[in-house]
């Protein structure tokens, strides 16, 4: 499997993540809004720099494949995302670690993304299950979820323990291979990707 691959589509560029990218990276993840309900966050450079180096040393583990978000439409890096999770032997990971600035949000960004990840998953990587969770209380995260076809399986109670110290139910979503064409056509074949 390419630990490396380049993801793209007329809107959106997903390329590899590297330590060069802190300072592009750095106006997006100084944003406040993007952490107030996830598990870690990044308040400075040096937060920064630990989050890419770790996104990296899984990479090299062989259990994540980050990126960095690059809007096409504007050339500019919005975000990050990443393969995580990866447990090749039984075919599945998780899309995750996914914050990209608010001026993109709703703004179709997302959803191109998703589709070039989605898509790379289960018609190259040959996956049979991508997973996706959230804060319970980020509404946003699960409404996007849910309108790129995801199907909600549950909730896990005090999952994780958030870096406030918020005790953080998981709602789990997933989607499987072989409901890949049918939401590939009805869910991303209305847009120009």
């Amino acid at each position: 499997m390419d630990t490396s691959p380049i993801l793209e589509n007329k809107r959106v560029l997903l390329r590899p993540l590297q330590t060069s990218d802190v300072d592009a990276l750095l106006e997006v993840a100084l944003e406040p809004s993007l952490w107030e309900v996830g598990l870690t966050r990044v308040s400075n450079r040096e937060e920064l720099e630990q989050y890419i180096a770790i996104a990296l040393k899984e990479r090299e583990l062989g259990t994540s494949i980050p990126f960095v978000v690059i809007d096409k439409t504007t050339g500019k890096v919005a975000g990050s995302t990443r393969f995580c999770a990866l447990v090749p032997q039984h075919k599945r990971s998780e899309i995750g670690y996914t914050w990209i600035h608010p001026s993109y949000q709703r703004s179709g960004l997302n959803r191109a993304m998703k589709f070039e990840m989605l898509r790379y998953a289960f018609e190259v990587m040959g996956l049979n299950r991508v997973e996706l969770k959230t804060d319970e209380r980020n509404l946003k995260s699960r409404n996007a979820m849910l309108a790129i076809g995801c199907k909600e399986e549950g909730i896990f109670r005090h999952h994780c323990i958030t870096w406030t110290g918020w005790l953080r139910n998981s709602v789990y979503f997933s989607m499987l291979k072989e409901e890949w064409p049918e939401i590939k056509e009805r869910v991303f074949g209305k847009y120009d990707l």
